[in-house]
C-alpha cells in the first residue's frame, strides 16, 4: 500500500467544522478509490457505494429526501446507526445526477455524515450530460499520479524518502539520483509502482501499461459526441505521446489532415480528463503569471512511465546514467514537470513557462514555479552557466534575483551574473529534490535577506 501525501489533506478535512463534501478529481487508475479505503479505517463506519450497480444507484433514485436516503443506504450496507463517526464514499458518482444533485443536501441538513465523491473521467462527463455539481456546497481535490517520494514509500524505502524530506541526502547522492531515475522509468501510476516493487523488474510491467492504455481508449466514446473529435482522440492517444516535452503545433499535429480548430478541441477533451496538460507560455516575470493561450502550447501527458512505453525508449532510459541524456532531454522535463503538478492539490493548478515577448527572439525557460509571490525560473538542464542564454535573459527582467536549474548533480548554489551585470543565485537543484523546491527555496531565501 503507497502512503499517499493526499491523506494528509483528508485528515485535516475531516476535522473540519465548515467541511463540506469533497469530490476527488482525477484520471482513471491515479488510486482515488484506494485512497479511500485507506483513509477510511479512521472511521467507525464506512458506508462504500459504487454507482455502476444497479441496486445501489437505484437508491439515489428512489429517495429525494437526505435523511431517508441515509437510512436506506445504512440498510443496504448492512450497518447499525450507532452515533459513531460515518465516511459516506460514492463511488462513480458520474451515473447519477440525482446523486450529484443531493450532495448539497449532506452539507445543508446532514453534516455529521462525512461524504467523499468520485468517479471516471468527471471532467468530461460533466460537459457530456450537462452534469452540475452544487456550486458552493462541495469542494475539490485533484488526486495525480505518485510522486518520487511516494514512489520511494511504495517501493518500501522511506529511509532515502526522509533524508530528501530533511534536505540530507548529499552523503549519498548517486544511490538517491540512481533511484530517481528508476522512478522517471516506471513513472508515477501506483498500479505500475506496486507491480515494480515486488521485483523491479521492468519487464514485468508491460501488462500494467497495456492495461491502462487500452482503458484510456476505450473511454474515448464517453468523452464526447463528436465523431470527428473522437476520430482525433484516437489518433492522439496513439501517437501523441511521443511529443511529450515538446511545444506543439494544432494545425496537422502528427501528421494528420486535421485543422487546428479540430485538433485543438481534441486536445482541450483529453486535457479534462486529467491525461495531458497543455502548458501554455507567460512573456511576465513577475506575479501573477497570465498564460498567452495564442502561443503554441507544450505537450505533458500524465505520466512519464506510459511515455517510456508508448516511445519505446524504456530500454534507453534504463541504461542511462543521466536522464538529461535521453530522447533530447524531453524524458527529464516531462518527469520535472510532472514532480512539479504533485506539489499542488487544486484543481486549478497549472504548469506555466516563459517565452521572451519580442520579435525575433526564440528564448524560453522551461518552467515558472510561483514561490513567496515570486516568479521563479526553472530550467531543466546541464551544463555551464553561460549556455542558460534564455535564463540570463528572465533574471535580467526579473524583480529578485533566485533562478533554479534542475539536473542530475548534488544540491549547489552559484553566484551568476548577466551580460547586462545582474547578479543572482543560480540553485542547482538536484532531481530528486523538485518535491522539496519549497524548503530549498525557504532555506537559501531565508540565509539571502
Amino acid at each position: 500500500m503507497i502512503q499517499r501525501k493526499a491523506i494528509a489533506y483528508l485528515q485535516e478535512w475531516k476535522e473540519r467544522s465548515d467541511r463540506k463534501p469533497l469530490v476527488l478529481r482525477g484520471a482513471r487508475q491515479v488510486g482515488k478509490t484506494t485512497l479511500v479505503v485507506e483513509f477510511a479505517k479512521q472511521y467507525d463506519v464506512f458506508l462504500h457505494l459504487n454507482l455502476e450497480k444497479n441496486a445501489e444507484w437505484n437508491l439515489f433514485e428512489q429517495y429525494d429526501e437526505v435523511n431517508e436516503l441515509i437510512q436506506a443506504i445504512f440498510l443496504q450496507k448492512k450497518q447499525i446507526m450507532n452515533g459513531g463517526s460515518v465516511l459516506l464514499f460514492i463511488d462513480e458518482i458520474q451515473n447519477s445526477p440525482k446523486a450529484v444533485a443531493i450532495l448539497r443536501y449532506f452539507y445543508e441538513e446532514a453534516g455529521h455524515i462525512h461524504v467523499i465523491a468520485a468517479g471516471s473521467l468527471l471532467e468530461t462527463i460533466i460537459d457530456v450530460r450537462k452534469i452540475s455539481f452544487p456550486v458552493g456546497r462541495v469542494e475539490y481535490l485533484a488526486i495525480r499520479p505518485c510522486s518520487f517520494l511516494e514512489f520511494l514509500n511504495g517501493i518500501n524505502n522511506d529511509f532515502d524518502a526522509e533524508l530528501i524530506q530533511n534536505l540530507k541526502a548529499a552523503p549519498v547522492h548517486d544511490r538517491i539520483i540512481k533511484l530517481f531515475n528508476d522512478y522517471a522509468l516506471v513513472g508515477g501510476m501506483p498500479a505500475a509502482i506496486s507491480k515494480y516493487a515486488e521485483n523491479q523488474d521492468i519487464l514485468a510491467l508491460k501488462r500494467v501499461y497495456d492495461s491502462l492504455l487500452q482503458s484510456y481508449k476505450d473511454d474515448i466514446e464517453k468523452y464526447t459526441k463528436n465523431t470527428t473529435t473522437i476520430k482525433i482522440i484516437r489518433e492522439i492517444l496513439e501517437t501523441g505521446w511521443l511529443s511529450a516535452g515538446s511545444i506543439i503545433t494544432f494545425e496537422k499535429f502528427g501528421g494528420t489532415d486535421f485543422s487546428s480548430k479540430e485538433m485543438s478541441l481534441a486536445f482541450q477533451t483529453i486535457q479534462k480528463a486529467m491525461l495531458l496538460e497543455l502548458v501554455f507560455p507567460t512573456s511576465n516575470t513577475r506575479m501573477p503569471l497570465s498564460p498567452n493561450r495564442r502561443q503554441r502550447p507544450k505537450l505533458i501527458w500524465i505520466d512519464t512511465g506510459l511515455v517510456n512505453f508508448v516511445a519505446g525508449i524504456q530500454q534507453e532510459v534504463f541504461s542511462v546514467k543521466n536522464i538529461q541524456d535521453v530522447w533530447r532531454g524531453k524524458i527529464a522535463e516531462q518527469i520535472t514537470a510532472q514532480e512539479l503538478l504533485t506539489l499542488n492539490d487544486s484543481m486549478l493548478a497549472k504548469r506555466i513557462f516563459w517565452k521572451r515577448d519580442k520579435q525575433g527572439s526564440e528564448a524560453e525557460v522551461d518552467f515558472i514555479y510561483p514561490y513567496n509571490g515570486l516568479a521563479i525560473p526553472v530550467e531543466v538542464k546541464s551544463g555551464h552557466n553561460s549556455k542558460l542564454k534564455s535564463l540570463h535573459l528572465f533574471m535580467d527582467e526579473a524583480p529578485h534575483n533566485f533562478a533554479v536549474r534542475v539536473w542530475s548533480q548534488p544540491l549547489s548554489v552559484d553566484k551568476v551574473s548577466t551580460s547586462t551585470g545582474k547578479s543572482f543565485n543560480l540553485i542547482n537543484l538536484p532531481f530528486y529534490y523538485i518535491g522539496v523546491i519549497d524548503k530549498v527555496l525557504e532555506q537559501l531565501y531565508c540565509r539571502a535577506v
